[in-house]
């Protein structure tokens, strides 16, 4: 899938999500090192929408819905990347994130509110499945309509405006040859796939273990991401061999994305 910030992504979508495709050649114009740039992404105007009421946190735009226990401790939850969750309430206008599969920290963020209530901050650490080296993001959302009553302060429906990422969670590497193409990235993900839609195996990635890639038209690849056979994305992909655009189509949540990436 490629990113950006696809492993807070997991931490109940307050970042995009962006998945990576190819071309068919072996002179392909997806050849090469690509850096996307997050100030040109076009976001899905989709709140994310959560609350803290009565010690429990309640994520209603998470697909399936997420309802834990919100006192710290690892909590059990399904249907999702990760297999457990923590939620902290570290102040009137803070709260910390942990996400973790088989017991390994996948990542931990914050979450703060300003102090008009209408800007929400999110901070990200994550941890990549096969990478040494955290990726680190930031994200702003803007409160949709009015602030619920009697709940915590971070509580609400939330538009992302922008997201930042470290370098490494924003740079990959594609090359084409014959019928295929080998994908990879900073954070250890890597996978190589066919042309003509079967299904490949997806190595250090969360959200995905399978990739089918089919090619539309001379410049345009179409990607579906499963994970344990449920598809999560459909992304198409279009290259001139300086610029790559995608649209990212998160299949559990509705929300569709676009971002551009620059040949290095």
């Amino acid at each position: 899938m490629k990113k950006p910030l696809q492993y807070s992504a997991y931490a109940l979508l307050f970042t995009a999500a962006l998945w990576a495709c190819a071309t068919s050649h072996a002179q392909s114009t997806i050849d090469g090192t690509w850096h996307i740039n997050m100030a040109q992404a076009k976001l899905s105007p989709k709140p994310n929408v959560f609350y803290i009421s009565q010690g429990w946190y309640h994520c209603v735009s998470c697909s399936p819905v997420v309802e834990v226990k919100a006192d710290g401790t690892d909590q059990p939850v399904t249907g999702q990347a990760y297999d457990s969750l923590s939620v902290k309430e570290v102040d009137a206008k803070t709260i910390a994130i942990t996400l973790k599969k088989a017991g390994k920290a996948m990542s931990e963020q914050t979450r703060t509110v300003s102090a008009n209530g209408k800007t929400l901050t999110v901070k990200v650490t994550a941890h990549p499945m096969n990478g040494d080296q955290a990726v680190t993001g930031e994200s702003t959302a803007k409160l949709i309509g009015v602030a619920p009553a009697g709940v915590h302060a971070t509580s609400g429906s939330w538009q992302v405006l922008k997201v930042k990422e470290s370098d490494n969670g924003i740079t990959e590497t594609y090359k084409t040859s014959g019928d295929g193409v080998t994908y990879s990235d900073p954070t250890g993900e890597t996978f190589t796939a066919k042309f003509d839609g079967t299904e490949a195996p997806v190595t250090g990635a969360y959200a995905y273990n399978t990739v089918a890639v089919k090619k539309i038209d001379a410049k345009t690849i179409e990607e579906t991401f499963k994970r344990d056979g449920t598809v999560v994305a459909v992304v198409k992909l279009t290259a001139n061999g300086k610029t790559m655009t995608r649209e990212v189509i998160n299949k559990l949540t509705d929300r569709t994305s676009t971002y551009t990436a620059t040949k290095q």
